[in-house]
């Protein structure tokens, strides 16, 4: 019987460490409507998010957005730009949001060199240093934290691969870091 070949190649342990360009993670700083319409979309109705009166008696002194609110900001599109969602279900109407890196997306990750295809959400975690506030410019920068090789039960190859990205102020104090780990087969 043949051995079979491992996954974590020398070209895929060399992913382990790159990061991305830092970019702007919104074409705009923080403004109030967009912090308005994420804390209904996500229904937390906490007065730290709008009440500037109730605000300013925490501990922060004034508006802050919830801790997942970066995540937020690497999704908007430009007005008029490639929408990623509507592109992906224009080509494919059955899409199963299973598309991978967006290698042509300022500060994205190169995608990773093997021939394994199918990618499986392995779970994702958020430590928080400091809240945004109104008016803040967020950056972010992506990098491979890890990447390690398991076999299935059926004896086929899989990729957890870490990723982390760190999302910083436009004075560069850190805000979070999301870790997202994920299979790949």
């Amino acid at each position: 019987m043949a051995e079979k070949q491992s996954a974590l190649t020398d070209a895929v342990r060399a992913m382990i460490g790159m990061s991305a360009e830092k970019v702007e993670a919104s074409l705009w700083s923080l403004e109030r409507e967009d912090l308005r319409r994420f804390t209904q979309a996500i229904m937390d109705p906490d007065p730290r998010y709008w009440d500037d009166e109730f605000a300013k008696t925490t501990r922060y002194g004034g508006i802050v957005t919830p801790p997942i609110y970066c995540t937020y900001l690497n999704r908007k599109a430009a007005p008029g730009s490639d929408d990623m969602v509507t592109r992906i279900f224009s080509e494919n109407p059955n899409a199963d949001g299973s598309g991978g890196f967006r290698e042509s997306t300022r500060g994205a990750l190169p995608k990773i060199p093997t021939d394994l295809k199918r990618r499986l959400n392995a779970g994702n975690e958020i430590e928080v240093f400091k809240y945004p506030t109104l008016g803040d410019r967020i950056y972010s920068q992506s990098k491979y934290a890890n990447i390690t090789e398991r076999v299935g039960k059926d004896g086929s190859a899989m990729l957890i691969v870490t990723t982390e990205i760190a999302y910083t102020d436009q004075n560069g104090v850190k805000l979070c870091v999301i870790r997202q780990s994920s299979f790949i087969r």
